[in-house]
């Protein structure tokens, strides 16, 4: 069993809303636009050497571009995870969405970018579509979201929102 933190857009915000969640549980998981290669720096102070799983977003630079990948493929806990920062909607998913998911047939499929949390089955491929929302604090969102699940012996459980309103934080 792991237990998984799922974030997107922290647009280079840090504070305990997501330092608090990180340390509960096994893995961090980050959708894109994680904002600058110091946010990356200092949050891997606070994970201790737990796995830190990410795709670059559209507002990251070449350095962290440099660090994590546009699509990230892999299985954890005999679940096939896809995670891409711009998929589309869950109606709509763009090209390059549609091409991953025929290409590495996920379970699980993790975008972010809208700033719109939203968790959907796609009965026809099989996935759960997950996106978790925004963790940070700039853009037109008034609630700032993470998901917070297990993966137990190819199975998604105790899928929990953590949400909290916008504020002035304290960039660490």
């Amino acid at each position: 069993m792991k237990k998984i933190l799922l974030i997107s857009d922290t647009h280079s915000d840090l504070d305990n809303f997501i330092i608090n969640h990180s340390k509960e549980v096994d893995e961090i998981w980050h959708a894109g636009d994680i904002g600058n290669i110091e946010w990356i720096e200092n949050f891997s102070k606070i994970l201790n050497g737990k796995t830190f799983r990410a795709v670059y977003g559209n507002i990251d630079d070449t350095e962290v571009r440099m660090l994590f990948p546009k699509v990230n493929s892999f299985e954890t806990e005999k679940v096939k995870v896809v995670i891409l920062h711009i998929a589309g909607s869950f109606s709509n998913l763009n090209t390059e969405a549609k091409q991953a998911i025929e290409v590495h047939k996920p379970q699980l499929f993790i975008c972010g970018h809208s700033h719109i949390l939203k968790v959907q089955y796609n009965s026809s491929k099989g996935f759960l579509f997950m996106n978790p929302g925004a963790a940070g604090n700039h853009g037109f969102h008034k609630v700032r979201t993470m998901l917070k699940f297990e993966l137990v012996n190819g199975e998604i459980k105790n899928l929990n929102v953590i949400e909290i309103a916008r504020n002035k934080i304290q960039i660490i």
